[in-house]
């Protein structure tokens, strides 16, 4: 039977660890189309068009919203961030397992839209103590970006319950065989919503 084209979702508040995880799974799992995000944003230093975001100005964002060209779209601090349907349409026919980097606002919209290809994971750190260290050891981001961020922690994990699964990221490599675990099942998961290919194959 062929395989079936999955979307695998991560959330969680900047500095739980989504990043490395990240890297984890592109090490370990074939076939994965990873969705960039379109926004009108200005790109930070090392940042590339293409590979990071979709940079483009407001006007065209605005334009893509009228056309309909985003599965999910917001507007946070002034900047639209966005996913376009494409891509993501081609991945899944594709067979790929189709992997999102969003918020929980984010995540809720895709869950709507295509809820039986969705499997979704919450990664956090064990309390925001240790969040809070972790966004500060990083030196990356101003004290008011960092506020910001703990500031949406805060409201974020409260969605935790909305999500298939919830990973504590308080031991990497615990954490690690959890992702790809779950990764691995999104694959099979969306197998299992397509009964009448199984069911053409098996009466042959």
């Amino acid at each position: 039977m062929e395989n079936k084209g999955a979307i695998l979702i991560l959330s969680g508040p900047s500095g739980c660890g989504k990043s490395t995880l990240l890297k984890e799974i592109y090490k370990n799992i074939d076939n994965y189309y990873f969705s960039i995000s379109t926004t009108t944003r200005a790109p930070r230093t090392g940042e590339k068009d293409g590979v990071d975001y979709y940079f483009v100005n407001k006007e065209s964002f605005e334009k893509d919203i009228e056309d309909g060209n985003f599965l999910e779209w917001a507007k946070v601090h002034d900047n639209y961030y966005g996913t376009s349907l494409k891509p993501i349409v081609e991945a899944l026919n594709e067979g790929k397992l189709v992997i999102f980097d969003i918020d929980v606002q984010g995540h809720k919209i895709v869950r709507k839209k295509l809820n039986s290809q969705v499997t979704s994971v919450f990664i956090t750190t064990p309390s925001l103590t240790i969040l809070k260290d972790r966004l500060y050891s990083r030196n990356s981001d101003s004290k008011d970006i960092i506020e910001k961020r703990l500031i949406n922690a805060k409201e974020e994990i409260n969605s935790f319950l909305d999500y298939d699964y919830l990973i504590v990221n308080d031991d990497l490599e615990k954490a690690t065989k959890e992702i790809l675990a779950i990764a691995n099942t999104a694959r099979i998961k969306a197998k299992l919503f397509d009964k009448e290919a199984l069911l053409n194959s098996w009466f042959k």
